[in-house]
């Protein structure tokens, strides 16, 4: 594949100091994709990391591309950096910090080359999906699906899990537009998405089984509440996204997403 040449898939990791597994995680990922065939690349994301796990990810393969920015802005502005550089007809993400093991990507890649969805999620929620969390944040996630369900009429049992996969041509579309720069960006994606009629979306089943590295405290929990409201107001009432994409189509070209410093978004660079 030339440079610059279209890919089958591009996966985004994401990742703020997520501890000592984050290159073996990216290695696993590396290693499924070139058992399945298919032409991909790595777009590792650190969002101002600083423990040093990143050390050596650009030696993992030609495929990886490090981007580094300088200071930690969320994982939603992580993501549109990440996107915004990918050259695959299918633009995901899985998160780095291992909770979602590297072998479940498997199953999207089979899902994508055989149903070609609009989006393929995974979902905590599915039958299928083996997960063991703190009742604590299982409660938080019932509730949360609930309210998305009514706010948004997203048909889907999940939003918040941390891989996705979509047509290049929604990604495309919609970056530009797209603001969260949190955990709300998920939400974003797709409570646009619908807006605009992309609803073929497949659930798949996740596997979280030793860990769940991630903690959502009640402020936490607040953040993402006052952040969909926001999100509610913006879609719903001030329609500012419909606003937006009027203005990209009548411009002809839409607007460039969020970019890395030009001397960090080389493979391989040292922050």
């Amino acid at each position: 594949m030339q440079p610059g040449g279209r890919l089958d898939l591009t996966v985004v990791v994401p990742y703020y100091n997520p501890g000592p597994n984050l290159a073996g995680h990216i290695a696993q990922v590396i290693e499924l994709l070139r058992d399945r065939g298919v032409s991909f690349e790595v777009i590792a994301v650190s969002d101002g990391s600083t423990d040093g796990s990143d050390a050596g990810l650009a030696e993992l393969g030609p495929e990886v591309q490090v981007v580094y920015l300088p200071v930690n802005q969320g994982k939603g502005h992580a993501l549109r950096v990440g996107l915004g550089l990918g050259r695959g007809s299918y633009l995901g993400f899985i998160d780095g910090d291992g909770d979602i093991p590297a072998p479940v990507l498997g199953e999207f890649v089979s899902c994508i080359q055989k149903e070609r969805p609009d989006f393929a999620i995974g979902s905590k929620r599915h039958p299928e999906s083996v997960v063991v969390y703190p009742r604590l944040r299982r409660f938080y996630s019932w509730g949360y699906q609930v309210l998305t369900r009514l706010l948004f009429g997203l048909d889907v049992t999940d939003t918040q899990s941390g891989i996705k996969l979509a047509r290049r041509e929604i990604v495309t579309e919609l970056l530009p537009i797209l603001e969260e720069d949190g955990f709300t960006f998920d939400l974003e994606l797709l409570a646009v998405a619908r807006r605009l009629g992309y609803t073929r979306v497949v659930e798949l089943p996740v596997e979280i089984r030793e860990r769940f590295s991630s903690t959502v405290s009640p402020r936490a929990a607040w953040d993402m509440l006052v952040d969909t409201v926001r999100l509610t107001w913006r879609l719903r009432i001030a329609h500012r996204y419909d606003r937006a994409l009027a203005a990209q189509r009548r411009a002809g070209q839409p607007p460039r997403p969020p970019e890395a410093p030009a001397a960090d978004a080389a493979a391989g660079t040292t922050p």
